[in-house]
């Protein structure tokens, strides 16, 4: 009977591993992250170049959060509309419809580029932030490389078709990654099912969100949809379950169903295929190491960063964490100082390790305690 359990187990091993290494989606290109832990899910040519389309507006609306929360632009800040920006919202391209010489808010500029993904909105924000949407380009570009995007290059702030204005699936996920991560507050925005521009000398404009996922009962909160006819349609999407975040970035669906479809599909295939468990949390106290000849017998210990592990679901087992250190840690201990290096395994395999920083410092003991204590170990092996 015995014998029969294990080969049971080991063949529903073999089907799983099976089921987990023949998933695909129908894209050209595609990545899937656990935002906690930065693991990546799932991907499908993540370096292939790609036209961005409208995802590149997620950038246009980074340098703007980007230069409010440093207190240099104001969400009720107003731009005047230039022809420049107002003849996209005439050409039949995704537009807010302003009009030449509207003096429009940031928010409200802000609202169109997200939610209507006007490109009308995108000229009036750039010229508005940077003077033209040549130099704009250049912020964007520069704030790219400075995230960790090597290989994107933006020459306008709407992605309209340009074959200077390039990125790939795996640059446009560390740009989402940098949006939600940066902008918690104002990422609120991408998640609004429609936007009402209350636009001079018109009736006002509602306009839905384009993203479809946000009307599936998934817990998607954004982020952008994009479509060139040489690139098809693509999508970046997020979607928070249970306090789980994952991120996807596809591009090269062939329509806008199979964008949808296939989005949804990655998604579902990260949360039902993984989990994501908390290992500890950034500046709370992890563990507790012994002190030698300390003022304390013991010192309570710390990591700086927060830190998740995401494995096959239902191995929960096979993760482990281990402490490694020389003590009693003999003192003086300064705060913060490094002790210990804190171990991650799954399954034998080292995935990470971190530094355990002193929570506080603890002062060593006066001259006749210090011999005092060192006869008793030398007698009992006390420390």
């Amino acid at each position: 009977m015995k014998n029969r359990l294990i080969y049971l187990a080991v063949l529903l091993s073999l089907f799983f591993s099976n089921a987990l290494a023949s998933f695909n989606v129908k894209a050209k290109t595609a990545i899937l992250q656990d935002y906690l832990s930065g693991k990546i899910l799932y991907e499908k040519e993540p370096h292939m170049s790609i036209y961005p389309a409208s995802m590149t507006k997620i950038m246009t609306s980074i340098i703007a959060f980007d230069l409010i929360k440093k207190g240099d632009l104001s969400l009720d800040d107003k731009f005047i509309i230039s022809e420049k920006a107002w003849r996209l919202s005439t050409s039949g391209y995704s537009s807010m419809f302003i009009m030449v010489g509207d003096e429009v808010s940031v928010e409200n500029l802000l609202k169109g580029i997200i939610v209507a993904s006007g490109n009308d909105a995108c000229i009036a924000l750039a010229e508005g932030i940077a003077g033209s949407e040549e130099e704009f380009a250049i912020i964007m570009t520069s704030m790219a490389k400075e995230i960790g995007m090597e290989n994107t290059n933006f020459s306008n702030s709407s992605g309209i078709n340009d074959p200077d204005n390039y990125s790939t699936v795996k640059d446009i996920l560390i740009m989402s990654d940098y949006l939600i991560r940066n902008f918690p507050d104002y990422y609120e925005y991408f998640k609004e099912l429609e936007f009402t521009w209350d636009r001079t000398g018109g009736d006002p404009i509602t306009q839905g969100n384009r993203n479809p996922l946000l009307y599936k009962n998934i817990g998607a909160d954004g982020i952008k949809t994009g479509y060139l006819a040489v690139e098809k349609y693509s999508l970046a999407s997020s979607l928070n379950r249970n306090g789980r975040r994952l991120i996807a970035v596809g591009s090269g669906f062939d329509t806008k169903k199979t964008r949808s479809k296939e989005s949804l599909k990655l998604l579902t295939y990260g949360l039902t295929n993984f989990d994501t468990i908390e290992i500890a949390k950034k500046n709370t106290n992890f563990s507790v190491l012994n002190v030698w000849l300390g003022k304390s017998t013991n010192v309570d210990v710390h990591l700086k960063e927060d830190i998740y592990k995401t494995i096959p679901k239902a191995k929960k087992k096979y993760l482990k964490s281990i402490i490694n250190y020389t003590g009693p840690i003999a003192a003086p201990i300064i705060k913060d100082q490094v002790l210990a290096k804190l171990k991650i395994y799954y399954k034998n395999e080292l995935l990470s390790e971190h530094n355990l920083h002193a929570s506080s410092e603890v002062k060593k003991v006066n001259i006749i305690s210090r011999i005092l204590r060192s006869i008793n170990y030398l007698i009992w092996g006390d420390v």
